[in-house]
């Protein structure tokens, strides 16, 4: 079943089976603008779920439609990062794994996808490649 989508804006929102899809149209070079535009979203409009601890996996695209702006994307992603903050979890220092890219698209937009890594009370298990097996 499609959940529906939360709209305030350029942004929306939807949970699905415990993963959070948040999707701003339009782009620009001043990440400092997604901070209070993703803020108020949240402040209005969405009534999902609250923030949980426990690790979590932040997906950041950022897709755009001939040159690819001049961004940088480590400022992208701490901008979002710290909008979502109190949200989607309660600090960014839970996330354990982050992925930010750039790729062209059919349209202007950045997608941020948050899912939960492990359970609230239990450790993530991490293995080096030469320890398995």
């Amino acid at each position: 079943m499609e959940h529906a989508w939360t709209q305030h804006g350029k942004v929306r929102a939807r949970e699905t089976e415990g993963v959070l899809e948040i999707m701003v149209d339009g782009l620009t070079t001043q990440a400092k603008y997604y901070k209070p535009l993703i803020y108020e979203f949240f402040r209005k409009a969405w009534r999902g779920s609250r923030p949980t601890w426990g690790e979590f996996s932040v997906e950041i695209l950022m897709e755009y439609i001939g040159d690819p702006p001049w961004l940088d994307l480590d400022n992208l992603a701490k901008a979002l990062l710290d909008a979502i903050k109190g949200y989607a979890f309660h600090d960014d220092a839970q996330v354990a794994r982050l992925l930010v890219e750039r790729a062209e698209g059919e349209r202007e937009r950045i997608t941020i996808t948050v899912r939960r890594v492990t359970p609230v009370g239990q450790n993530a298990s991490f293995h080096r490649a030469s320890e398995v097996g």
